[in-house]
């Protein structure tokens, strides 16, 4: 029988630290569904979550889009 890898949010939602910083360190230069999948939350929760920490994408980034 395979072991369940330990859930280390305490409840559904919460935000730990290593999470928080996870999201500061890769939000401005990947994808938002990938720093979701890398995360394992839902992609508006990783939005939100970046918006209220007033994240954004970087220059760069947005112009290998061709937005800037």
């Amino acid at each position: 029988m395979a072991k369940k890898k330990k859930n280390t949010r305490k409840k559904r939602g919460t935000w730990i630290a290593g999470d928080i910083k996870m999201l500061k360190s890769i939000f401005g230069n990947e994808p938002t569904a990938e720093v979701a999948k890398a995360l394992g939350r839902p992609l508006e929760a990783v939005k939100k979550k970046a918006s209220r920490m007033g994240l954004r994408k970087s220059k760069r980034y947005m112009r290998s889009l061709g937005r800037a």
